[in-house]
Formats: C-alpha cells, sequence, structure tokens
C-alpha cells in the first residue's frame, strides 16, 4: 500500500534546516518529497494518508551501541526500542556476544554476559540454534521489529581460540583469530568489538589487537573498543586505541566514549583535543554517547581481571576462597582493579538494577552500601555473597558520570547516538528505554545543547555514514522508508531510574521498510526488521 504523509515538518538528517513538505512512500522506499508549489505525485487509488501537521518526519534512529542480541530473538516486538523510533541497532558490542562460537564458547559466553542479555545455560527462551555470524544472521532474518547490523565480538574470538587465558596469543591462535574476524566480516558483520576491561578479550595485548584491526581493515570495516579505563588513565587508554587503528590503517569508533569517576571530572576537553589532533592528521574516528551520567554492567566485571582467569568456575572459586578473596578485595578496594577502572571502589556507587535469581531480588534498586549496612556488614561480604549467591548474574548502575562531560562530548562533529541499553534486570537504566527521546526532548529542546537539526543528523546520517549505508540515514527520494513521526514539542522520554520500563511519549509513528511498526502510539505486529550486512568489496 502506498502511504503519503502530508504536511509534515522534514528534518532530513543531514543537519539542514527543517522544510514543510509531503513526503511518498510505496515499496519500502521514499517515492517523493513533495514541498509547497511542487506538482502533486501521481498516487495509487488505495493510498494511505497521515495529516502529520505538527509532527516533524526524521530518519529511524540508529543505535550505535546496543545489546538486543537475544532480546529480538526472545521478544521480536522489541518495544523498549522501536517506541523510542529505533529502527537499526549495531549489535555484537563490547566484544561479547554470540557468534563466532563452538559449543565449549557458547557455553563460556552465555555465562559471562547472562547479566546483559539473560540467556544463561538452562535459561531456554532461545534456541541457540547458530554457530557463525552468518548463521545468526539469518536467524535474524526470520523477522525482528527493528533492523540489525553485527560486530564480530573480539572477546568471544579470544575465547575460541584461546580460552581464558591471560598470556599473548600463540602465533597459531593468532592466525585462528584473524581467520575468525575475517570469516565474520565475510558473512555480514560492519566491524569489530572489543571490551577491554571484560575478560578474556582485556588479555590481549596491543600488538595483537592491531593485527585483528589489520583483517578489519581489509574489509573495509571499523573496530569499536570498549576501552581500557573510563577512569585513571582513561586519556591514554583512548590514546591507545587511536594509535593501533592508525598503525593498521583501520576506521575507529569509539563506544560510550566517557570520561568517567572523579579523576576526569572536567576532563572532556582533553578527549576531545586528543581526537581532534587525530582527525586532523586524517585519522577515520567517530564515538557514540548516551545522555546520562551513571554507567551500567555487572557487578562481576568490576573485578580485578587476574581473578576471572580460567573462567566463570574458576573465580567462583576464588570468591569462595577466604584467602584469595582477601585478594580480589585488597585490589578492588585499595589498589583499584583494572575492572573498576584503575579506581579504588566506591561502594557508594554500586546499585544492583538486576539479580539472576528471584530470591535475591531485595538487593534490587540498593546500593551495595545500603545493603551492607542494612546486614551489619562490610560492603566486600555483601558484594562477595551477592557475587556467590547469583552466579556472576547481577547487573548495575554505575554513578560515576559528570554531566559537563556527557555535554561537551555530544556536541563533537563525530559524536553519534548509542544507547548501551541492557534490557535484562527488574531495575534496568533508564537508557534502555529512553535514550533518543531524551536528546530530543531534554538536550534539544529543554537545554539547547544541539538544535533539533543536529541532533537528529547524529542520531541518523552520521552513523549511517559509518556503517556505510548509502540508502539510510536520510529523508532522501530512493531512500529506505525507515522513519519516525515525532512531536518536537512534546518528545520525552518515559523511563526513569524509578520506572525504566516507562515508554517514552510524543512518537506516534515509526516506519520500518515502509511499513508502520508504531501506529499512533501503539506497537503493531509488523516484523519488518531484517539484518544489514556489511557489502561485499569488490
Amino acid at each position: 500500500m502506498d502511504l503519503l504523509i502530508q504536511d509534515t515538518r522534514v528534518i532530513d538528517g543531514s543537519g539542514a534546516a527543517s522544510y514543510r513538505a509531503d513526503v511518498h512512500v510505496r515499496e519500502g522506499r521514499i517515492v517523493a518529497i513533495r514541498r509547497e508549489g511542487d506538482p502533486a505525485p501521481a498516487l495509487a487509488p488505495n493510498t494511505r494518508t497521515i495529516d502529520a501537521a505538527g509532527l516533524a518526519l526524521a530518519p529511524g534512529f540508529i543505535d550505535m551501541h546496543a545489546h538486543s542480541d537475544l532480546a529480538l530473538l526472545r521478544d521480536p516486538g522489541h518495544e523498549a526500542k522501536v517506541a523510542q523510533g529505533v529502527t537499526l541497532e549495531v549489535l555484537g558490542q563490547d566484544g561479547l556476544s554470540y557468534a563466532p562460537v563452538d559449543d565449549r564458547t557458547l557455553e563460556g559466553v552465555r555465562r559471562s554476559i547472562a547479566g546483559w542479555n539473560g540467556g544463561a545455560p538452562g535459561d531456554e527462551s532461545v534456541d541457540f540454534d547458530w554457530r557463525t555470524v552468518g548463521e545468526y544472521l539469518d536467524r535474524l532474518d526470520r523477522g525482528i521489529a527493528v533492523n540489525a547490523a553485527y560486530l564480530v565480538p573480539q572477546g568471544t574470538v579470544r575465547m575460541f581460540a584461546v580460552g581464558w587465558d591471560d598470556r599473548p596469543a600463540t602465533d597459531a591462535e593468532l592466525t585462528r583469530m584473524k581467520q575468525l574476524v575475517a570469516e565474520g566480516l565475510e558473512q555480514g558483520a560492519v566491524g569489530m568489538s572489543s571490551g577491554l576491561t571484560y575478560t578474556p578479550g582485556m588479555y590481549a595485548p596491543a600488538a595483537e589487537l592491531t593485527e585483528l584491526c589489520r583483517v578489519v581493515a581489509r574489509y573495509d570495516g571499523y573496530y569499536c573498543p570498549h576501552h581500557r579505563s573510563y577512569g585513571a588513565g582513561a586519556l591514554q587508554a583512548y590514546e591507545e586505541m587511536v594509535q593501533l587503528t592508525r598503525e593498521a590503517g583501520c576506521a575507529l569508533h569509539l563506544a560510550h566514549a566517557t570520561m568517567n569517576f572523579g579523576v576526569n571530572k572536567g576532563r572532556a576537553g582533553d578527549l576531545l583535543e586528543l581526537l581532534d589532533a587525530a582527525l586532523a592528521e586524517g585519522a577515520d574516528i567517530s564515538l557514540d554517547t548516551y545522555p546520562y551520567t551513571p554507567g551500567s554492567t555487572t557487578l562481576v566485571a568490576t573485578l580485578p581481571s587476574w581473578a576471572s582467569e580460567g573462567g566463570p568456575d574458576a573465580l567462583l572459586a576464588r570468591l569462595a576462597d577466604d584467602e584469595t578473596a582477601e585478594k580480589i578485595r585488597h585490589h578492588l578496594e585499595e589498589i583499584g582493579s583494572d575492572g573498576c577502572h584503575g579506581v579504588p571502589m566506591e561502594w557508594e556507587t554500586i546499585e544492583i538494577s538486576g539479580v539472576s535469581r528471584p530470591e535475591l531480588t531485595s538487593y534490587v534498586g540498593r546500593t551495595i552500601e545500603q545493603s551492607a549496612k542494612d546486614r551489619g556488614e562490610t560492603p566486600w561480604v555483601t558484594a562477595r555473597r551477592l557475587l556467590l549467591d547469583d552466579r556472576l548474574g547481577s547487573t548495575i548502575l554505575q554513578h560515576v558520570g559528570h554531566e559537563e562531560n556527557v555535554r561537551a562530548i555530544m556536541r563533537h562533529r563525530v559524536h553519534t547516538g548509542g544507547s548501551d541499553g541492557i534490557l535484562q534486570g527488574a531495575k534496568p537504566h533508564p537508557r534502555a528505554y529512553g535514550t533518543f527521546p531524551h536528546y530530543l526532548g531534554r538536550y534539544a529542546r529543554e537545554l539547547g545543547i544541539l538544535s533539533l537539526e543536529e541532533t537528529v543528523a547524529h542520531l541518523t546520517s552520521r552513523p549511517a555514514a559509518r556503517l556505510r549505508l548509502a540508502d539510510r540515514g536520510l529523508v532522501r527520494e530512493g531512500y529506505r522508508a525507515d522513519l519516525v513521526l515525532f512531536d518536537p514539542a512534546t518528545v520525552a522520554a518515559g523511563s526513569t531510574f524509578d520506572a525504566p520500563r516507562t515508554l517514552p511519549t510524543g512518537i506516534p509513528y515509526v516506519l520500518v521498510d515502509g511499513r508502520f511498526a508504531m501506529y499512533d502510539g501503539v506497537r503493531t505486529d509488523v516484523l519488518a526488521g531484517r539484518s544489514v550486512r556489511r557489502t561485499p568489496s569488490a
């Protein structure tokens, strides 16, 4: 059925001034844009019309950092993202996801990131009937709510080829890792991710990462690292990523590019100066952020990396041993573990947002410090017990960000939006349900940090350019009709830290491939999303 969107304010994604027009959609494409005074397009007799007076039409939003790898399969309706106007997500983030794997690796991945995605061994909500990147993308193509691109996860690749050992890879293991990355890219992945504060990916030295990035560059992909520290030594960690991708000749996209913890208060300018210098020298760099100050990850991720060598069972054994657990505490609280970005743990900043076991829900919504005080014990005793009882499955909010840094970084010319949305847990971070309307309502309309046109460009054409998508990210004739209609006067995130699953307001219509995923504020049963695969090089 043809669709005519009438009398809308077109914010086309380029950053240029908006304009009023009628937009004609047919067979998943924008076929005509009629401004005032242009001749009326020829319409089919059964054309559906939407009176969009008072609404803005923009390209669908692209979430450059999503953790929906299993959520899209478990709940194809995916209202958390569709209701925000998201029409494409980039999966496989932070170096850990579910392809490529063998049976042993899949078991390890499922255990290590159950706090992000669910899917722990024994969870039968998803049928893990794939092993390769191509097979996973084929699984998405059976029908999902939004489109999805995929990054080859370097930590998973290292788990596959090396295991959980904290050592450099052998020549044979490095060759195998390069082969796995190449196969993933050949099968459609758009690049490679790392999680360099997550085991086992963080065991890789810079030289190993450089070699893998050479493979990524050969396929015209990009490297997306969660680098080694967002706390102590953050600037040096960013610099390592810039240098190794420069040496590899690889494009760089910095994941959730923040400057956190007290040591980095007010230091966003230092990061931007580093990036500007690299960009001036010709580096291909982009970044994403979410518009909130707290972060979110798993509780186990804050521990020193040596404690996780050997995998989850080895870590649980170390936690159960009093002497070894005391060493972990010492590194965490007094030295500053590499898992906690080199900063000594401040338990008052660690809020439990989700647990795997229902009997542990009393921890949710409270900091480790609060729960410890309730129990008359030290915070480490509480944290250790929770790690053991929940089998490493607890998710946290980490209240360590700075608003001035958030605002400064989102203004940068290579900035894009990424929710880093973890959908698991009883009380997840509101960014999972609110990132994109929060940019539009809070930071554009209320604070004026960016104009509405600039904000939309950050969320659409810029990420499409990084993904090298020739027909998405702009409202243009011939482009795919992944579109969102929103009310600039009312659009706002409904999610809060107290009610994080509340849907946004002011986004009544969302189209994926020219079909309504949201209609008049209600989720439809349309599953028009498919995998978006890297175009093979000539």
